[in-house]
């Protein structure tokens, strides 16, 4: 092949930069054109290299990978696929990386290192392919935390009140590649009085907790990690737990969540075709259906049971996902209502529940 993934290495680890190296020269469509062992010497080898992809970790002595993530991003923004170690830690440093850009991450294993890269190695490939037709944006200035999402007084965003809306509305989010940035831009606009709003973002487990913590300081809504059995309630968000399936059930006029160790779907655990299939069968028209940016089919189908069973639905336009394969296929399977920017898509949402009664298809 000619046009190959060119990929440049970035690890204090001899060890690992070897393994991936490796690892991205087995494959037909890619090659690893340079490795460095901190962000001074990799600056100098994208510059001379021009790589497509840079995998990135996030400990390295001189400057740390997120404050070359964050200059890079800034001055010469490129897919970026963070190799995160699976602490505490980890976790929410990695989020942090996600919000300044990064497309992706792998969670790197703290022990027995060389077997577990090495059975990482077809989601690491998988993930360098996506990240290099991602859409990647610059960064205008040096994000702080919450800085999208903050008011000039420094606090939460202060969205104006929806009314009264029944309890029987519920908002379904599904995301992938680059979801957890759509997804904060959804919430933060969300009011306190919000109808229940239920999230399968794919994810491993170990990053969720996390993901949902930052979420929750940023939001007037409280945001969570779903817990089995529990109620879900106006104003709160709950996120599918990373490795686990999530869905909604139904007890009286209450929905519950579901939070099972199930099987794959569409090689995704969580995924969004069982969080909306649920949907369509124990929402139907009282629900509202938002498909965000991600890699492949996950939902699509699902999200057109939604439709047809009377959800109104929103779906991510291509200009705005950092890569449009779920919204695309959403679309193609007849499931989208609107087709919106994302920036978009809450105002839309909430115009839409503040002027209507019961019935929101027009």
């Amino acid at each position: 092949m000619t046009n190959k993934i060119r990929v440049v290495v970035v690890d204090d680890s001899a060890l690992v930069r070897s393994l991936l190296a490796e690892i991205i020269n087995r494959q037909s469509d890619m090659e690893c054109v340079g490795t460095a062992n901190d962000p001074l010497i990799a600056r100098e080898m994208i510059r001379e290299l021009n790589p497509d992809v840079i995998t990135l970790d996030i400990e390295m002595p001189k400057m740390d990978g997120i404050e070359f993530l964050s200059r890079l991003m800034r001055l010469r923004p490129m897919p970026v696929l963070m190799i995160s170690t699976l602490t505490e830690r980890g976790a929410e440093v990695t989020m942090r990386a996600l919000e300044l850009g990064a497309v992706d991450f792998v969670a790197k294993p703290r022990i027995g290192l060389v077997d577990g890269i090495n059975e990482l190695a077809n989601q690491i490939v998988d993930k360098i392919r996506i990240a290099s037709q991602a859409h990647v944006r610059r960064s205008v200035a040096p994000p702080t935390s919450g800085s999208a999402a903050t008011s000039p007084s420094g606090g939460t965003p202060h969205n104006p009140s929806i009314g009264r809306i029944s309890t029987e509305k519920l908002i379904c989010i599904g995301a992938s590649t680059g979801g957890t940035e759509a997804i904060k831009e959804i919430l933060i606009r969300m009011p306190a009085d919000s109808p229940g709003i239920v999230i399968t973002q794919h994810m491993p487990p170990g990053f969720t907790t996390s993901f949902a913590a930052r979420l929750n300081g940023l939001c007037q809504i409280t945001v969570k990690e779903a817990s089995h059995g529990e109620r879900i309630l106006p104003g709160h968000a709950y996120i599918a737990p990373g490795g686990k399936q999530f869905r909604i059930d139904k007890s009286g006029a209450n929905y519950l969540c579901v939070v099972e160790d199930g099987e794959l779907v569409n090689r995704h655990k969580p995924s969004v075709e069982v969080l909306f299939k649920s949907a369509a069968r124990f929402v139907g028209r009282n629900a509202f259906g938002i498909m965000l940016t991600g890699m492949g089919n996950d939902g699509a189908k699902a999200m057109k049971e939604m439709r047809d069973s009377g959800s109104y639905n929103y779906v991510q336009d291509e200009a705005s996902c950092v890569v449009f394969g779920m919204p695309r296929e959403a679309i193609l399977h007849g499931a989208a209502d609107e087709v919106l920017p994302l920036v978009a898509i809450a105002p839309a949402l909430l115009t839409r529940l503040s002027g209507s009664n019961d019935r929101y298809r027009v």
